[in-house]
């Protein structure tokens, strides 16, 4: 049996059968922790792969904007999704929760 931490694409699929919708209300307790990072354009999976793969120098290279401080939600971000109530998609990649709007 394989360890899904060694095959990428298991991992993936492991980490996209985990993936579910959560509202703003489930996610603000995490915001207030500062444990959440939004992906953004990028793919959310692969950002949670990498994270879940602790491949920080993968994310400052090939995501630079999801691990920088500027990718985790700031107080307007949270303002916004308050008011809007988006619908929200994330990942729980411990200690990170791994979430993104989508359109």
């Amino acid at each position: 049996m394989t360890d899904a931490s060694s095959n990428p694409t298991l991992l993936y699929a492991k980490l996209l059968g985990e993936t579910a919708q959560i509202g703003w209300t489930e996610l603000e307790r995490f915001f207030l922790r500062r444990a959440s990072l939004f992906g953004g354009d990028l793919d959310l999976m692969s950002v949670a792969e990498a994270v879940a793969n602790n491949a920080r120098s993968r994310l400052r290279n090939g995501f630079p904007l999801v691990w920088s401080n500027a990718c985790r939600p700031q107080a307007e971000t949270a303002a916004d999704l308050a008011a809007r109530d988006p619908e929200l998609w994330a990942v729980v990649t411990s200690p990170w929760v791994c979430v993104q709007e989508r359109a």
